[in-house]
């Protein structure tokens, strides 16, 4: 048997998991119920080809192949193997057109749905197994939970509620019974060493101890539903929050994570110190179902780290938090007793700020600009008068030169709206972001709220596969005592 990380949640107000216990057991995840034979599939039927027999399928283009019996509670078991750019699904409880689907389909992180999605309801944007390379699948139902694990990572955890939100196009995207349908939607994608285990209808995931989302008032569904993107790619471990818990929480609110360590001086959290420090973090998480990023952090991070270290990562983000000051001091001016105003007025400490932030962006190659126009605690009253049009314009113009994602930041509710639509009307691309301080943080209010108010579509949004931040040349451009 191979093990298993699972996840066990006692919540006390329904919304955030405040006492999440990890278990690290041996075994395949089971409701601990009684089993019948585990059935291996050998025969395939399909409408248009007829009858296939053996141990591995090959589903192309436009094919559709059933296998088994009529299930209900059930776990599946096999392999994949994908070409470039092939596309499959697996479809449960299904009669060929209702039921659930899981999307088999690798490569880059390009916005597409990827391996282990439940499509349309919990789509994944970053897949753990490669193309021309075969990968361990295992999808269960058990009463109202579905798991779907790739290479023995559980990438999806999701429990249907009472009261599931579907639009018409996914109305019978629901759990009920039925056959196993592989269906060919792009190239070719084989599988093999089918098992299916039909469970007993009393099977539960006792792991699952979450309540389910309330899902008529939750907009992340809603946004699933469209096949828009809902990915954070601005968390941080720590504040007590750590890598298993991250994942749990992630499958529970169907928001992608991506999970970055700061990589510089003087943040807070994980911090990487050298190109040494890289390496061993990316390959604690490299197997881990988060799109992988780093922070570049204070200012001297170009030059303590190789580009080469630093292209490991999915995306890099770096902020203009820390910068220095009009006297050439290192300021972190989210500390207020390191803002130093001295004998310059606030216009112009705020024309040194927008300074400052055009040289980071212009000179220290990140994909996206997080935290974006943040200001120090005593300005921020007054930010749409500091914020001029021209000021906003200053920015904008070094984002589209060097094609850098703003990042619609949760946390703090900035950018503004307005600036936010300045942004789309230059076509610069969005990522959304809450650089959260512990285990506790919301579901991207703000940046979803931006979506509605914005009009925002998934063509605004930024995916890894835009980044072009290895091309950039690193510009030293601060000296330092």
């Amino acid at each position: 048997m191979r093990q298993r990380k699972s996840f066990r949640f006692f919540s006390s107000n329904g919304r955030y998991a405040t006492l999440i216990i990890i278990t690290l057991f041996i075994g395949i995840l089971s409701a601990c119920t009684k089993q019948s034979t585990t059935q291996t599939l050998k025969t395939f039927t399909s409408p248009e080809l007829g009858k296939h027999v053996g141990n591995k399928l090959s589903v192309k283009t436009g094919e559709t192949w059933f296998a088994g019996e009529d299930y209900r509670n059930f776990k599946l078991t096999g392999e994949a193997l994908t070409s470039p750019d092939a596309e499959a699904s697996l479809r449960f409880h299904t009669d060929g057109q209702s039921g659930y689907e899981i999307t088999f389909r690798n490569g880059a992180i390009d916005g597409t749905r990827k391996t282990g999605s439940l499509a349309a309801v919990r789509n994944l944007y970053r897949s753990l197994a490669e193309d021309g390379k075969w990968f361990r699948f295992e999808v269960a139902v058990r009463g109202k939970n579905i798991t779907v694990a790739i290479n023995d990572t559980t990438v999806v955890c999701y429990t249907e509620p009472d009261q599931p939100y579907r639009t018409e196009m996914y109305a019978n995207r629901l759990l009920s019974h039925g056959q196993l349908a592989f269906c060919g939607i792009q190239g070719e994608v084989t599988f093999r060493d089918l098992r299916v285990t039909r469970l007993n209808d009393k099977a539960r995931n006792k792991y699952d101890t979450l309540p389910p989302v309330d899902e008529q008032n939750d907009a992340v569904i809603r946004l699933q539903q469209q096949n828009f993107p809902v990915i954070d790619y601005h968390v941080h471990l720590k504040g007590g929050l750590t890598k298993e818990m991250a994942q749990a929480m992630s499958m529970n609110y169907g928001i992608q994570y991506g999970v970055a360590p700061n990589a510089g001086e003087g943040g807070v959290g994980r911090m990487l110190a050298n190109d040494k420090e890289v390496y061993e973090y990316y390959n604690e998480v490299k197997d881990m179902p988060f799109l992988r990023g780093v922070q570049g952090e204070g200012r001297r991070w170009t030059s303590t780290f190789s580009q080469e270290a630093l292209g490991v990562f999915d995306y890099l983000f770096t902020d203009a938090m820390t910068i220095v000051d009009h006297k050439g001091r290192l300021s972190r001016i989210y500390r207020p007793e390191e803002v130093h105003y001295d004998d310059i007025t606030h216009e112009q400490y705020m024309d040194h700020l927008v300074d400052q932030t055009v040289k980071i962006l212009t000179n220290e190659p990140a994909d996206i600009y997080a935290n974006p126009t943040y200001l120090p605690e005593d300005m921020q009253k007054d930010y749409a008068t500091y914020w001029t049009d021209e000021r906003i314009n200053r920015v904008l113009d070094v984002l589209e030169k060097h094609h850098i994602a703003l990042e619609i930041n949760a946390r703090y509710r900035i950018p503004s709206l307005d600036i936010i639509r300045k942004a789309k009307e230059r076509g610069i691309k969005f990522t959304f972001g809450t650089n959260n301080v512990d285990a506790n943080f919301g579901r991207l209010e703000y940046s979803l709220e931006a979506v509605e108010q914005c009009g925002l579509t998934a063509d605004d949004m930024w995916f890894p596969s835009m980044s072009v931040r290895r091309e950039r040349q690193v510009v030293i451009y601060n000296s330092f005592e």
